[in-house]
């Protein structure tokens, strides 16, 4: 249908892109390959039949392609919606049927239509499928037929960098950009897979970036990918090499070095990013990631006490205040922002998941020392959503998994001061809001102290309290010393930020707490100013009836206990209905909040081993009444 002439099929464009598009699933899914990709990424395990069939089918398809596949490419070469999905089709293919069928020809011709096709399109699926299609048949055609597709590579690579040199001397003339730009998308297509060698266009490209600053934020984007591919792959060629000379490692260190004082100008001078300006945000985000990965390949651990030892690299605090300078900036940037971003060829590689993962990239791989960059990314667990949340909180379990202190994991993972420090600076975020005007501003960043509170101290659940009831407390001595340095102007730190912490302790715990408060407000007239001391009387009235609403509860513990010492008696005739029927309800429960059922469950759960069957059954019955409304709130 696609090769048919005949003008009474009346094939639409819209038609024909959708059988390409049909043809190259149809081509997948009868090799095994998942058309739409798994939710969990397993792996798929075929037995014996199923690879026998899949092999069969790729026999197959193959044959039925040989002669029509060069005359597909050939109609649809100019067709940007068509050319990507029929370009890769040759990857699913049996390339050496080619030689068993006497159809060298047709492989040959094919091969020069995708490296046409590679010259003739900028798009990033098609020349990603271009390169996939060439370095697929340079690895897996055998005898003359892989001869001929690594020459027609090797050619494809030389007149890439002829092309390059020429679109640079037109920028460096003063002419357009646009050939470098599009040449720059294929050089970093080809580098993704394979090393380059780019010398002398490094030093090109050097060259104009210093030379022409105003140039335009994509083209200086894929100037310093391909900078940073060439670094990889040097890198990558000297760790794999037996023997190093003196010259690789000089010439890496140069490129290195190149590199990164381009990309720290941008920190010093970065582009402008907001809403209005498309490729300013992308230009920021290529910079701190391509900072990140720089600083992760070169980091020290890497090569401490090794030959190679001149290699580690660590940023100094200034350049990493100000590369995190530069990744807030993108974090504020709204998903609504990013889907008006009319350029969606490279989004998932420059949006505010991506700017956020670099960050926590150098925590989690000890590129970096955690002091300061660990409690700032904490402190944005909650300010933009799922996503980041979900980045924040693998970060966390990254550093929890790291430690070997069992018994101390959380608090020596993430260093519990910098949880103290993460709120502060949440919080003095709040304190500068709130200098303007705008109530709603005030209200809003106050809440968001009290929401990253929450969140941070809602890990410290269940038996996580006990374990770790020094580092709370901690936590709290030190949120409290913070909240009187400066009275007032501190005090609602109390209030939104020590009080979740707070509330964590058992009962002898916060009565201390409470008359280290009040100790501190002896000498004070709180009448002066009513409105800045309302944040401690909160403090101090929650906390203390949490105090006395535990000490109920323990009461009513320890005379439950006390009545249910000896053996008791056997019940006989129990109905088996009437035992599960039995859900008991007190106002004791309905005074529970939200985190005392929480202890509720983790104290009911420790003293089942020891009560009779039927109170063991009583409890399970109430727990999951509590559990259910729980869910509710």
């Amino acid at each position: 249908m696609l090769l048919d002439e005949n003008p009474l099929i009346e094939l639409t464009d819209e038609d024909a892109t959708n059988l390409t598009r049909l043809l190259f699933a149809s081509v997948r899914k009868a090799v095994g390959e998942r058309i739409v990709p798994a939710s969990d990424n397993r792996k798929q395990y075929f037995s014996k039949a199923q690879k026998e069939a899949i092999e069969n089918n790729r026999r197959d398809l193959t044959i039925a392609m040989m002669k029509n596949y060069p005359l597909l490419l050939r109609k649809f070469m100019a067709d940007k919606a068509k050319i990507s999905s029929l370009v890769e089709i040759i990857v699913y293919m049996n390339l050496e049927l080619y030689s068993l069928k006497r159809q060298e020809q047709n492989f040959r011709t094919t091969l020069l239509l995708i490296k046409d096709a590679f010259f003739k399109h900028g798009e990033k699926d098609a020349l990603r499928s271009c390169v996939k299609a060439i370095k697929f048949c340079s690895t897996e055609s055998r005898g003359e037929l892989q001869d001929f597709a690594r020459n027609k590579l090797k050619e494809l690579e030389d007149e890439l960098l002829d092309k390059l040199k020429s679109a640079t001397k037109e920028v460096i003339d003063g002419e357009d950009e646009y050939s470098l730009l599009v040449n720059l998308k294929r050089l970093y297509e080809l580098q993704l897979s394979r090393p380059i060698s780019i010398d002398e266009l490094y030093g090109d490209s050097i060259t104009i970036l210093h030379s022409f600053r105003n140039l335009d934020d994509e083209v200086v984007s894929f100037l310093l990918l391909n900078m940073y591919l060439d670094v990889a792959w040097s890198l990558h060629s000297i760790i794999n090499s037996e023997t190093v000379s003196e010259g690789s490692l000089s010439s890496l260190l140069s490129k290195r070095d190149t590199l990164l004082e381009e990309l720290e100008y941008f920190l010093n001078a970065p582009p402008e990013v907001g809403e209005g300006s498309k490729s300013g945000n992308q230009l920021a985000c290529r910079v701190c990631t391509i900072l990140a990965d720089v600083w992760c390949l070169f980091r020290k651990t890497n090569f401490s006490s090794t030959k190679l030892e001149r290699l580690g690299y660590c940023p100094d605090v200034s350049i990493l205040q100000k590369f995190w300078t530069l990744c807030e900036k993108q974090l504020k940037i709204s998903d609504d922002t990013e889907d008006e971003d009319l350029n969606k060829e490279y989004i998932e590689e420059t949006n505010r998941d991506t700017v956020m993962i670099a960050a926590a990239k150098l925590i989690a791989s000890d590129t970096i020392p955690k002091d300061y960059l660990a409690p700032e990314i904490i402190s944005h667990f909650v300010m933009h959503g799922a996503g980041i949340a979900e980045i924040v909180k693998s970060l966390i379990t990254v550093l929890r998994k790291k430690d070997d202190n069992v018994s101390e994991i959380f608090l020596e993972a993430l260093k519990r001061v910098e949880f103290l420090t993460s709120i502060v600076l949440a919080y003095l975020r709040h304190l500068e809001l709130s200098r303007r005007s705008d109530e709603s501003i005030k209200s809003e960043s106050f809440q968001e102290c009290k929401n990253l509170a929450a969140r941070l101290a809602g890990i410290f659940v269940g038996a996580a309290r006990n374990k770790h009831r020094p580092e709370i407390l901690k936590i709290v001595k030190e949120g409290i010393e913070y909240a009187f340095e400066d009275t007032p102007k501190h005090l609602s730190f109390l209030e939104a930020s020590v009080l979740h912490f707070a509330s964590r302790l058992p009962a002898p715990d916060i009565r201390d707490v409470l008359k280290d408060v009040q100790k501190r407000t002896e000498n004070v007239n709180a009448e002066e100013d009513p409105s800045g001391w309302r944040p401690y009387n909160t403090f101090y009235e929650s906390l203390l009836e949490k105090c006395a609403k535990n000490e109920g509860i323990q009461d009513e513990k320890e005379w439950t206990t006390t009545r249910q010492r000896g053996r008791p008696r056997k019940r006989q005739n129990i109905e088996g209905r009437r035992l599960f029927d039995e859900h008991g309800s007190s106002d004791e429960e309905d005074s529970i909040n939200t985190s005392d059922q929480e202890d509720a469950q983790v104290e009911g759960d420790e003293e089942d081993d020891n009560a009779p069957l039927i109170h063991s059954l009583k409890s399970t019955s109430k727990l999951r009444s509590l559990r259910v409304s729980r869910q509710e709130n």
